[in-house]
């Protein structure tokens, strides 16, 4: 097989995985925007347990009980919602129905992906994702749901504090709110990946465990940096909420990196591996 036939061949693969993953997203994604979950209670042992069964409605759907949801969690009770646009509440809907696709068909994405990458690596690269695929998975759920039910609250309080000291109307406009809470939510959750991150690179022997702790400024600034770009205001308090936990996390990543280094002993270096400095 020539070097064009081996290329097509991973194109076409990729593709079929693609299109595997598309399918279930979009069924998750359909069941979202036209169905609601009615909720209903169901006695087992003498004990009122509660459950839910989905009832088609294109209106009233899980997204927007999801919405009513997360105004009820993250705004303070003053704050008026409007609707700015014509569209606004549409275009909400399918970004809470993107979102949570994505989250509830992440085992199938995972799954899709490794079974597509496991064939071409090395035995103990296939170990290591083995080792921290769980890991990975919890900690990207800390992070978001830490984020939707604590951090994303805080800072709406926070801000909105601003608001009633300025003698303002506490008003935000859909788009706006979900806008702000999804995407800081989501960040929160790709933060808490760090750890991994880091551990991983060091374990493949890409980046020495030295290099991590050398190059602690450059992780500082670029903390701030990703704080300033995935928070939509301009206050810096939301930039600083994302960015001190990660260089927390940073920091982690780097001691248990260096733990293992010293653990396993001296290994060659592969070539180009950085932190030769």
């Amino acid at each position: 097989m020539g070097d064009l036939d081996r290329i097509l061949a991973i194109v076409a693969e990729v593709r079929r995985r693609v299109v595997r993953i598309g399918v279930v997203l979009a069924g998750i994604f359909g069941f979202l925007l036209f169905f609601e979950l009615v909720p209903v209670h169901v006695a087992l042992f003498g004990i009122g347990v509660p459950l839910a069964y989905p009832w088609p409605s294109p209106f009233y759907n899980v997204t927007a009980q999801v919405f009513r949801a997360m105004v009820h969690w993250m705004l303070p009770a003053d704050v008026t919602l409007l609707n700015v646009g014509v569209g606004d509440s549409i275009v909400a809907q399918m970004e809470i129905g993107a979102l949570l696709a994505v989250i509830l068909g992440m085992p199938w994405i995972v799954h899709e992906v490794g079974a597509f990458l496991v064939p071409a690596l090395r035995r103990n690269e296939r170990a290591l994702l083995r080792q921290i695929g769980i890991p990975a998975t919890c900690l990207f759920a800390v992070g978001t749901v830490l984020g939707l039910f604590v951090l994303t609250p805080f800072t709406f309080r926070l801000l909105f504090l601003y608001v009633s000291a300025m003698g303002l109307a506490p008003v935000l406009g859909v788009e706006s709110f979900i806008a702000f809470a999804l995407l800081y939510s989501l960040a929160f959750g790709v933060v808490f990946e760090l750890p991994v991150f880091i551990y991983a690179l060091t374990r493949l022997g890409v980046v020495r465990a030295t290099a991590w702790r050398k190059h602690w400024r450059g992780a500082v600034l670029g903390a701030l940096v990703f704080g300033m770009v995935v928070t939509p205001d301009n206050s810096g308090i939301t930039m600083l909420l994302i960015a001190l936990p990660m260089m927390g996390l940073y920091f982690g990543g780097a001691y248990f990196a260096g733990r293992w280094e010293r653990g396993s002993g001296p290994r060659p270096r592969p070539p180009g591996a950085v932190g030769a400095g």
